[in-house]
């Protein structure tokens, strides 16, 4: 296999922000009406609350990544990920003395940098983004609803990233964090309907179905992903995209390619994401 370049994030500190007030969180059992395609991935990940953490399946050998067994596999090459540091005394979500499942890092160090040889979109290079930015990714006539949504609920950030590969996949990964996770239920559940048979869907998509095993057996502790993709006939262009679920915070993962979308790159995005978030 050919050896990756390394990739290491420094740490960027953010002040402790304390969580709004929240309505009662749904219970840990989701509502989902559709069949939710899952994954498992194994993670290796080591260090303290306050220090980066090396992880992702990109340092793995591909006979170890569930789906990814063979060296054609057509997997992008991402830089090896790292964990930011944290403000002292703050957890990581998902661990002891962090009941509210809170991302204390910045959003912006969470979000997945683009794979090797990959154009980076200059207007989602990484940084804060505006809700409207966000929404673009929606049909006209729900983007009035979903902003007002939006203006109901104590949403604290949005951050992006997005790039298109040589292969000509392009990758659009969004970051929503709320004041915590009752309001990230909310928005995914009341507002995008997301496991719901009249989903909304996103930009020029007229029909959506779930991906029944297109990903594999791929599973990130405490994180939960629900992935769809474009109906046949789809025209030039297939979107694929997912949302995944990690606490106080909600990521909308969209690829699109001319011709269909690849199902290993799709797997490994959704994978690494997800791992950032956990």
């Amino acid at each position: 296999m050919t050896e990756q370049s390394t990739m290491t994030v420094e740490p960027v500190p953010v002040a402790e922000e304390a969580p709004a007030p929240a309505p009662a969180a749904p219970g840990r059992t989701r509502r989902v009406l559709w069949a939710v395609a899952r994954w498992t991935v194994a993670v290796a990940v080591c260090g303290g609350v306050g220090a980066g953490t090396a992880m992702g399946i990109t340092a793995l050998d591909r006979t170890e990544v569930p789906g990814l067994a063979t060296e054609s596999d057509g997997r992008w090459e991402y830089p090896q990920l790292r964990l930011p540091a944290l403000p002292a005394d703050r957890p990581r979500p998902f661990t002891e003395g962090n009941e509210g499942e809170i991302h204390y890092a910045d959003l912006r160090q969470l979000l997945l940098p683009a794979p090797a040889g990959a154009t980076v979109d200059p207007k989602l290079n990484g940084g804060w983004v505006s809700d409207d930015a966000y929404l673009a990714g929606y049909g006209k006539e729900e983007r009035a609803r979903l902003k007002m949504a939006l203006g109901d609920s104590p949403l604290r950030h949005v951050a992006a990233r997005g790039w298109t590969t040589p292969d000509g996949t392009t990758t659009r990964v969004h970051l929503l964090r709320f004041s915590s996770v009752a309001y990230a239920d909310r928005f995914r559940i009341d507002s995008l309907k997301s496991g719901d048979a009249d989903e909304e869907l996103p930009l020029g998509v007229a029909e959506a179905e779930i991906i029944d095993g297109a990903s594999g057996d791929v599973r990130v502790p405490e994180v939960t992903a629900y992935a769809y993709q474009e109906k046949k006939p789809y025209g030039p262009e297939q979107t694929r995209w997912a949302y995944i679920t990690a606490g106080d915070t909600l990521a909308m993962v969209t690829q699109t390619r001319k011709g269909g979308v690849l199902a290993v790159p799709f797997q490994q995005t959704l994978a690494l994401q997800a791992q950032l978030l956990g």
